[in-house]
């Protein structure tokens, strides 16, 4: 077994313990750079004595550093009044489970209103004397309910360790400690004391080393003392309490298991056999032993049983039923007769005795003597059978023993019992209900501990609940655990633990733009996920998402300046401008390059070249019309726009009267301008008569179509008809001869109109007159005749006048009859709703006594019929 046994692990190195933080910030100031250094240097002083035995921190050390950490940022708080404990407050810790600290002041005065409660309930509850409740009084502590009796109620103020009195507050000593070895006696009784400096909370385990060995006594090894216990991880062999076989289980603490080896066992009669465990060997089976008794008579009715059957219980001396009358020297087998006798035997009611003659069998189980009890809280009396208990219906009206609820037990005997109610009133802490049963005095405090810890998680402390909200999370002085996402990544100075978002990175970008520049801002890169905001109690329905990291934001476009020049590169307009601003400009000016017509140069203002740029511009097409002079001269300019070389022969159609205007001829213009003048005058003549009125008279030029005016006007030789003014004569004339009398009269023949061309020319004679007097006859005649029609038409229009107002007449006598015949019907019409209204008032009145006639005599049958009730 030695050989194979192998040595446990060794211990690890000694390392310092974690440092904690005391701050409540994320600065670096000096004040708080100071706070933790002497924070450090504390927990050394304290611990230093148990490392250097130890070796290691484990958990036996985290209750004392929990309250060092609390105490550093001023967390630790009473758990009776929930104020904070200054250092210079005189304090008690309870020494039993919990170790939590109270002022001391807060503490006597709970132990006396506890004991004192518990006094006054023993005292009412227990037949003992107040004197002695109050001697025997208990008192509990707020926290972990742990029982004191009324002789330890605080009296002053001690150190952790017990041993000074009212320790001064010194500030490189632990508050609330003598500042010298505990030297408290270690748990488990192993004769060591504590090495740690005076201190809060439990010892931890003694440090020192033992020679022991494990636990099934086979391998010898030195062990800690507080882990002095151990397995050694081989067979335990120990022999177990069957005495035949050994224990199989691996090296282990306290007794061995029972034996597990099955088999075949016989029951403790031999009747049954079974295949059971080793350890469940002897048993018993369900059938009856049935085994001949030493009579030989009867059989044993015991169960199955081990060992001799005994006696027969029949043999010897027997008695009747009720005990009264003795048989002596009867066979076990003969019956025992009655004596006759009363029973007479004690009822299960202990008060009566049974009145049955002696039978045998168990007397009646119900004592049926009618006798007179009163129930429990004695309120009811009455005559009931003995067996029967009595109890009333009346609620019991007294309070409980916690003062708020009444007890409303039915029929109470006095003795009510505790409160079943749950407390329910809300605790000091305000955040839960008391949930002890119903109780007199205040309430215990809320004894839930808040754990307030760093963002990692590694610096923490406890706070009483109620307490919590005023708390800041601890300073950690160890590194933020998030590595940063920015391309200074192995460039920023670490940072310590924290809640929130890392710092934003402080160093410049510099990162290089395609065109050589840098980036001068501050890093913009991407930031990583930030820790959850500090937060003490979060809402149940607000579903706490991990945030997600920020992208960092590209580089802005390079601000540099340089200078550069304008699309048209004209001298002289070069402008500053942002490198990254790849826009071009145009200046002022116009751009000056010669267009492809050749004729004009680029009015635009200054763009890009076709020859520079993608995003070029052209320069604008001449849309201007050809303004050359073309050969041979003609009014009309070139249809094509502004081109180079010469334009082309114009085709354009003009358009030429003859010279006498009856025809137009149509030309183009490139073969009539290269006509001479002459020859344009042959090709406009139309070759007929001029057919153009002559100057002087009415006639036509009978010359062919010829240019210019008519020659030959005044010897126009056509016939003219000449009259008289009265147009009475007529002659006819040759037309030079009329042209002549005209001039003659003084007036040019131009100007008379054509219709009174030639009259006037000849006078007039006596034939002339006699026309013009029969002619003014006829004018009076018609006149006459005129009048004498419109006078017949004025009396036409007067009797259609008069027939018109004798209807009007009659009209109005026909109305007169029409207004006699609608005032009968109105007075008709009056007469009838009178006889309506008087009808309605009359038959209404009628029904009202109908009416009342019917009540009448329905209140007379009601009277009728409650007289025969």
């Amino acid at each position: 077994m030695t050989s194979a046994w192998t040595r446990p692990h060794s211990h690890p190195s000694p390392s310092p313990p974690t440092i904690l933080s005391d701050s409540d910030s994320d600065a670096d100031g000096f004040s708080s750079a100071a706070e933790i250094h002497r924070h450090s240097d504390l927990s050394n002083s304290i611990f230093k004595p148990y490392l250097e035995f130890s070796g290691h921190s484990g958990a036996d050390l985290s209750k004392i550093q929990s309250f060092l950490t609390s105490s550093s940022a001023g967390a630790l708080s009473c758990l009776i009044c929930l104020e904070r404990i200054k250092p210079s407050d005189p304090t008690w810790s309870c020494s039993s489970l919990c170790y939590a600290v109270f002022h001391l002041i807060c503490m006597q005065s709970w132990a006396r209103q506890a004991s004192d409660l518990a006094a006054a309930r023993a005292a009412t509850r227990l037949p003992i004397s107040p004197a002695t409740a109050s001697d025997t009084a208990l008192w509990n502590c707020p926290k972990c309910r742990s029982e004191y009796p009324k002789s330890h109620i605080p009296k002053t103020y001690l150190c952790f360790c017990g041993k000074v009195e009212n320790p001064p507050n010194d500030p490189w000593v632990l508050p609330h400690s003598c500042g010298e070895v505990c030297e408290r006696p270690l748990k488990r009784n192993c004769g060591h004391h504590c090495l740690l400096l005076c201190h809060p909370g439990p010892c931890p385990s003694c440090p020192k080393l033992v020679k022991v060995r494990c636990f099934c006594g086979c391998i010898e090894d030195v062990r800690r003392c507080g882990f002095k216990e151990f397995s050694c991880n081989n067979p335990c062999s120990k022999v177990l309490d069957c005495g035949v076989h050994r224990c199989t289980e691996v090296c282990h603490r306290g007794a061995c298991p029972p034996c597990r080896t099955r088999g075949v066992y016989a029951c403790q009669c031999g009747t049954v056999k079974e295949e059971k465990e080793c350890w469940d060997r002897v048993f018993q089976c369900d059938h009856p032993c049935e085994k001949k008794l030493g009579c030989g008579k009867h059989v044993c009715e015991r169960g199955c049983h081990s060992g001799e059957c005994g006696e027969c219980p029949l043999k010897g001396k027997r008695t009747c039923p009720c005990g009264k009358r003795v048989y002596e020297g009867m066979p076990c087998d003969a019956s025992v007769q009655l004596c006759g006798a009363t029973c007479d035997k004690m009822l299960p009611c202990g008060y009566h005795r049974c009145p049955e003659r002696c039978h045998r069998g168990q007397c009646v189980e119900t004592c049926r003597v009618v006798v007179k009890k009163s129930c429990r809280c004695g309120s009811l009396k009455k005559d009931v059978p003995c067996y029967q208990d009595l109890a009333c219906e009346r609620k019991c009206q007294r309070m409980r023993d916690c003062g708020r609820h009444a007890c409303k037990r039915r029929c109470c005997d006095g003795d009510c019992p505790p409160c079943s109610e749950i407390c329910g009133r809300r605790l000091r802490c305000k955040n839960h209900k008391c949930p002890s049963p119903c109780h007199r005095g205040p309430c215990a405090p809320c004894p839930i501990m808040v754990t307030i810890s760093c963002a990692c998680g590694e610096t923490r402390f406890e706070v009483p609940c109620g307490i919590e909200m005023d708390q800041k999370p601890p300073r950690c002085p160890k590194p933020c655990p998030i590595t940063p996402l920015c391309r200074h990544a192995s460039n920023c100075k670490p940072h310590k633990c924290h809640y929130g978002a890392c710092h934003p990175c402080r160093l410049p970008c510099a990162k290089e733009y395609q065109c050589g520049h840098t980036c001068k801002l501050r890093c913009h890169g991407a930031k990583p996920p930030p820790n959850l905001e500090f937060t003490l109690k979060p809402k149940k329905k607000k579903i706490i998402q991990q945030s997600e990291g920020v992208p960092g934001t590209p580089c802005p476009p390079c601000p540099e300046l340089e200078w550069r020049s304008c699309v048209g590169k004209h001298i002289g307009a070069d402008r500053m401008m942002v490198c990254s601003d790849k826009s071009q400009f145009s200046c002022e000016n116009l751009c000056g390059n010669p267009l492809p017509c050749g004729n004009h140069y680029c009015t635009k203002t200054c763009h890009a070249l076709e020859n520079q740029l993608r995003e070029s511009e052209p320069c604008e097409d001449c849309y201007l019309p050809c303004q050359q002079e073309r050969e041979p001269a003609c009014p009309h300019s070139c249809p094509q726009p502004c081109h180079p070389g010469d334009c082309l022969p114009c085709k354009v159609l003009i358009k030429r009267s003859c010279h006498c205007g009856a025809m137009v001829h149509v030309f183009e213009c490139i073969y009539y301008n290269s006509l001479s003048a002459k020859g344009q005058e042959t090709v406009r003549s139309c070759g007929g008569p001029c057919h153009r009125k002559l100057p002087n008279c009415t006639h036509l030029c009978p010359e062919t179509c010829h240019p210019g005016q008519c020659t030959n006007a005044e010897k126009c030789c056509k016939k003219v008809t000449v009259r008289c003014k009265c147009q009475t004569l007529k002659k006819e004339w040759v037309c030079q001869d009329v042209q002549a009398a005209y001039h003659h009269m003084g007036c040019h023949p131009k100007d008379t109109p054509k219709n009174q061309f030639g009259i006037g020319l000849i006078p007039c004679n006596s034939d002339c007159k006699s026309k013009v007097q029969v002619v003014e006859s006829e004018l009076q005649l018609r006149k006459s005749r005129v009048t004498e029609v419109q006078d017949q038409d004025t009396e036409k229009s007067v009797r259609k006048r008069r027939k018109r107002r004798e209807r009007v007449l009659e009209s109005k006598e026909t109305s007169k009859l029409q207004k006699i015949i609608s005032g009968a019907k109105r007075l008709l019409l009056f007469v009838f709703i009178l006889i309506i209204l008087v009808a309605a008032t009359y038959y209404g009145y009628k029904g009202l006594l109908w009416l009342s006639d019917w009540m009448n005599e329905v209140d007379e049958r009601r009277q009728r019929y409650s007289g025969i009730k």
